[in-house]
Order: structure tokens, then C-alpha cells, then sequence
């Protein structure tokens, strides 16, 4: 259905105060409110006007933004694209809010200046992933679809001396039916050698990585080389990377590797089947690890933590959401022109009306209605303890799963200080082609903590992993975080049924990676928090 775009603005009256000669202020009339013309105006114009008035009743900081006139959202044209522009708009809307902590805005991302740190903008036409392309935010959808090899490669070491591994092989796909596993080494592509000037070759790397076909050449987990070429192609995913259940003197711990939180229909049953595995194994500890997990849609995280939460917290908050003040007041009118969709993408209508975001439900944004309750999933019920496996690369619904556990369960994290994400966001559709993604509300557990905006600091640091060590499969305890992990929840204690890994691989493998670079080409893997629960309530 065609979206009827909001061409009117709402200006804000600006009172200017000068001064004269016996020190007496004189206002000066208020500016005349200009609605921008729209019977010349073109379809660009349109979209770039929308954007920013969206911004200005649902932006999470629309309290920081100007008036239309002072930003002229139509200015933002110079790129040679509609999504380029729209883009670079969305990019200037971001720079206003500025985090006192930090002097810089909220949105700035350290990794890439030029970049929002949250909030932006999908062309829903290319949302399923076609390549590996880094501009793209994942390789493998929410929905667990993927179209490409599957095989995720980290780099590690210097610029001049690095190594590449295989950092995650996606389930499904390609390299996982060649038989990849995490860790295995990579020396060659498409037949060139790498791992002597990063700067220079990473660029050719992601091209390869983009073809139809790649050829990898190595040493696999077995210390053994392998010669192996991939072809793209379309596959379902589990987003579960492994499932364990390990040892420790007296203790039954249970290891779950989980890459994104995907939609309940990807992610539901595995969930249901490794926490039902680690209820009948008599485990009371859990490892979750989440290191490169960016997030995905709220409602799989409330289920992920209502099966580790003990029964007793039934009934209790979880997380509160905080929308802007404009949203919560139920001011927020410009939301009339989005529909409220069904889970299957479907418009809604009430008594023959389009059902929309802006009244589907009394005081649809208030605090006290996006406040989530505990309600027990699942058998474990004995949980006391739980270690998360971080990286820079957990984000946002990874962190409310964190956030939202801590005042109830001895939680600790291991690794390094996650992404630093406390907001989350719903889709705004413009031109029944893009869907912009502003940050929109942000996320409290029951204590009202949040906030980590510049991430959450791990309890043990893995920051100084030893030089000389090499990657290990998900759920080996060779791994140096995995060790870090099963040491908090049994200092000293030998973990029992693990092979220990063969020497040949010891010898092969056995090179620099300090993780001076610590790049893995993950600009691509989707980081945010989506908030698709408001569907359950139609």
C-alpha cells in the first residue's frame, strides 16, 4: 500500500532577545512558520523531508534537533544516489545529541567517524543478502537466510606479520558442508598468499569474498592442509554455532555458542532443545557465548532470558523501554502514516480502518506499557551462575540479555568491553522502499540501570591474551576465553571429556596473533535491538 508521506512541519517559534541602549530586550516577532512546497517538490524531496520530520517526534534525541528551516533536509543531495543522500542526512540528524561523558554524539562511532554508531537506513528491495558485501549490516538475516560461502574470517597479528582464521562458519552453508571449522587457517586465496601487509590486502580479501566462488587453501583443525573451493549459494541457518555440556569436578556446565537473535521461528526450537539437553544433564552453571552476536529482535532475547531466569522471578520487571518525551506523551501523530504490520508483513485494519503505530493501543509508548515482565520458559530451573563471553562485537540485544539478568543472577563477563548499545528501534517505512531505523527507545533493567552507552566492561579482561595462541573451534576448552569462562565458575578445576588438541596442530598453527589488528571484517554482521513485539498484541 502506498504510504501518504507528512509534507506539513511543525516549527518551533524562536525568540530572539536583543539589546538597546538603556539595556531594555525588545522580542522580536516570532518567525513565520513555512511549510516546505510540495506540488513542485520530487519524490527525493519528499522522502528527505520525511526523514527528517520523523526524526523530530520519534528520534530518541529530538530534543537536540533544530527547526526544518535550520537543517533543510532537501540540502542533502550531493551524493549520486537516493539512499547515499538519504544516508547522509540521516548521518547529520545523528551529530546533534551530544553524550556529556564522552563530548561527542551519541551516535559517534569510533571504528568508522563516518558512520552512525545506531541508527540507518535498509533498502528493503536488497535485505536478503545476495554477497559478502561490508557495507551491508549481516550475512545472514534475522530470519536465518543466507546467499553466500558462509565462512566468516578474522585477522590477527600486525599489519606487516598477520594470520587469518576461520573465525565462525555458519550453519547451513557452504563452508560448513566443506567440512570448515572455527579455527582452521587460512594461507591462501584464490591461489595469492596473505598475511604480509594487511593495509594493502584486505581490499582484495573482501573482493574475493564477494565472488561466486573462492578458493581457500590452509590447515585445518586437524593440523592437516586442505585445498578447498566454495560457490555461493542460498541456505537456511541455525543461528546456534554449539551446544556443550562440560564437567568441571562436581559441576555440570552448559555451553551454548549463539550468533544472532534471529526471528522465534529460527530460533525457538534450538533454544527449547539445548536448554532441555542441559535441565536433564543436571546443570546449574551456564556459558553463553555471545562474542559476536550484534543483537536482533527483543522478543528472542525475553525468551532467552526467561530460560536461564528461575521460576521465583515470574511476575517481576525485566526491562523497562524509554521512548523520547514526544512518544511517551502520545504527541508522536507523524507515526498515523506508518501501519501497524502483522508477523507476516500484513497491514491490519480495525472496523475497515488501516490499524497504524500511533493508536493501535492506549498510550502505546508510555513506560508503564513497555515494561516486560519475567514469565519461566523451559525446564533449567536451578541457574546460579552465568558467564558471558564478550567481545566488541556484542551488541545491543545481547547486552539487554546481560543488563536484564544481572540484578537476579550472579552474572560475570569474560572477554573484552562489549559495543556499547542501549537503544533499540522499529522499522519507518518512506517510498514503500526503505526502511529507516532510528534510534528510538532505550532499555533499563528492573534497577533502572542502563546507559552503557561506551559498552559494558568485562569482569575478567582477555584484552592480554597471550601472543602464540591459536583459534579453537566454539565449546573447545583450548579456547583462551573458554578457559577464562570455566575458571570463574571452577578456579583450578580440570575440565574433563575434551581432547586434547593434536600436536601436529600445535606445530602448524602455533604463530603470532596478539590480536594487534583484531579485525574480522564484521561491519557486516546486523548490531541492533528491534523491537517486533508490538505485533503479539494484534
Amino acid at each position: 500500500m502506498k504510504i501518504k508521506l507528512l509534507v506539513s512541519i511543525l516549527a518551533l517559534s524562536v525568540l530572539t532577545i536583543t539589546g538597546c541602549k538603556k539595556s531594555k530586550v525588545t522580542p522580536t516577532p516570532d518567525p513565520p512558520i513555512v511549510d516546505p512546497p510540495v506540488a513542485t517538490a520530487t519524490r527525493q524531496q519528499l522522502s528527505l523531508d520525511s526523514i527528517f520530520l520523523y526524526a523530530k517526534e520519534i528520534y530518541y534525541w529530538n530534543d537536540a534537533l533544530p527547526t526544518y528551516q535550520a537543517f533543510n533536509p532537501r540540502s542533502y543531495t550531493s551524493a549520486t544516489t537516493d539512499l547515499a543522500n538519504y544516508n547522509n542526512e540521516l548521518f547529520a540528524i545523528t551529530r546533534y545529541k551530544i553524550n556529556p561523558s564522552t563530548g561527542k554524539s551519541y551516535e559517534y562511532y569510533e571504528a568508522d567517524p563516518t558512520d552512525t554508531k545506531y541508527s540507518y537506513i535498509q533498502d528493503v528491495t536488497t535485505k536478503n543478502p545476495s554477497a559478502f558485501v561490508a557495507s551491508q549490516k549481516s550475512s545472514v538475516d534475522l530470519e536465518g537466510n543466507g546467499n553466500d560461502f558462509g565462512i566468516r574470517l578474522g585477522f590477527y597479528g600486525s599489519n606487516a606479520s598477520y594470520v587469518i582464521y576461520a573465525t565462525a562458519i555458519y550453519q547451513g552453508s557452504p563452508a560448513e558442508t566443506a567440512g570448515f571449522l572455527r579455527g582452521d587457517k587460512i594461507t591462501k586465496i584464490n591461489g595469492a598468499e596473505y598475511g604480509t601487509n594487511f593495509p594493502s590486502q584486505v581490499s582484495a580479501i573482501e573482493t574475493a569474498l564477494n565472488g561466486t566462488t573462492i578458493k581457500l587453501e590452509g590447515i585445518n583443525s586437524l593440523g592437516n592442509p586442505f585445498n578447498i573451493t566454495l560457490t555461493k549459494a542460498v541456505f537456511k541457518s541455525s543461528p546456534i554455532y554449539k551446544t556443550k555440556i562440560l564437567t568441571a569436578g562436581t559441576k555440570k556446565i552448559g555451553y551454548l555458542a549463539y550468533a544472532r537473535f534471529s526471528s522465534m521461528t529460527n530460533s525457538q526450537a534450538e533454544f527449547d532443545a539445548a536448554f532441555s539437553s542441559f535441565a536433564a544433564a543436571g546443570v546449574n552453571d551456564l556459558i553463553i557465548d555471545l562474542r559476536y552476536n550484534g543483537g536482533g529482535y527483543i522478543e528472542t532475547a525475553e525468551y532467552l532470558i526467561n530460560l536461564i531466569a528461575p521460576p521465583s522471578l515470574t511476575g517481576s520487571t525485566m526491562f523497562t523501554e524509554h521512548y523520547n518525551a514526544t512518544m511517551q506523551n502520545n504527541q508522536a501523530t507523524i507515526l498515523k502514516n506508518q501501519p501497524l504490520l502483522d508477523r507476516n508483513n500484513k497491514v491490519q485494519y480495525s472496523n475497515g480502518k488501516i490499524v497504524n503505530l500511533f493508536d493501535y493501543t492506549k498510550d502505546p509508548y508510555s513506560v508503564e506499557n513497555n515494561t516486560s515482565k519475567f514469565a519461566k520458559k523451559g525446564s533449567l530451573n536451578g541457574v546460579t551462575n552465568v558467564v558471558f563471553i564478550v567481545s566488541s562485537g556484542t551488541a545491543s540485544a545481547s547486552e539487554l540479555v546481560i543488563n536484564s539478568l544481572k540484578p537476579h543472577v550472579n552474572v560475570k563477563l569474560v572477554g573484552l568491553t562489549t559495543y556499547g548499545k542501549p537503544v533499540g528501534f522499529f522499522p519507518i517505512t518512506i517510498e514503500n522502499k526503505y526502511d529507516v531505523y532510528f534510534s528510538l527507545f532505550e532499555t533499563k533493567n528492573s534497577l533502572g540501570n542502563g546507559g552503557y552507552y561506551t559498552g559494558i566492561a568485562p569482569d575478567i579482561s582477555a584484552s592480554e591474551v597471550p601472543a602464540n595462541t591459536v583459534m579453537y573451534d566454539f565449546g573447545n576448552v583450548n579456547d583462551n576465553y573458554l578457559k577464562l569462562a570455566l575458571n570463574a565458575l571452577a578456579p583450578g578445576v580440570v575440565v574433563t571429556g575434551q581432547a586434547k588438541l593434536s600436536a601436529a596442530k600445535e606445530r602448524s598453527l602455533a604463530v603470532q596473533s596478539s590480536e594487534v589488528i583484531n579485525s574480522d571484517l564484521n561491519n557486516n554482521e546486523f548490531k541492533g535491538m528491534i523491537e517486533n513485539r508490538t505485533r503479539r498484541k494484534n
